[in-house]
């Protein structure tokens, strides 16, 4: 099993998953990282300074606070505001910062769900590890002790006809 098979497996795997999880960080684009896109703008904006002048102004923190609070409640608003262009490259390194941090949890996910070896996704004990009636030689396909939906164990075969049934047993 080559690579590009485990990758293609390990991502059908956690499909679901990744879906949901897609969704969500799309949640989290429109109701955290466009309130806080435009509230760094805003605060900026309002106080003069940037965070990165001045990073203890109180003045700059509190409309920080405000205009995050205003963006949480009304999360689309912010959103479109984010594609204007005092807000859009701001947006843009967010969106980018989302963006690594989501792909880096998916590729752990992907990983964990890597195949640990090649026989991991086929049924153990099946008729699957004979090909074109191969396992006729051995079973019936008419009669005798059931085994399978095609294949029965013969009553009238010498040698060892021992047959182990595994079922659950309910128990009330």
């Amino acid at each position: 099993m080559g690579f590009f098979e485990k990758l293609r497996s390990a991502i059908r795997k956690i499909k679901t998953k990744l879906i949901v999880y897609t969704i969500l960080a799309l949640i989290i684009v429109v109701w955290l990282v466009a309130p806080l896109c435009t509230a760094i703008k805003d605060a900026e904006f309002v106080s003069g300074t940037t965070f990165t002048v001045n990073p203890f102004d109180a003045d700059l923190w509190r409309v920080f606070f405000t205009q995050i609070s205003l963006g949480i409640t009304s999360p689309l608003a912010q959103f479109g505001k984010c594609f204007t262009e005092m807000y859009f490259s701001t947006f843009v390194s967010m969106l980018k910062f989302t963006f690594v941090v989501y792909a880096f949890f998916a590729s752990i996910g992907i990983v964990k769900a890597f195949p640990r070896h090649e026989y991991e996704d086929i049924e153990n004990g099946s008729s699957d590890w004979s090909e074109n009636g191969e396992q006729y030689r051995v079973l019936s396909r008419n009669k005798g002790i059931v085994l399978a939906e095609k294949n029965y164990l013969p009553v009238d075969k010498r040698g060892n006809v021992n047959v182990l049934v595994v079922r659950r047993f309910w128990c009330w």
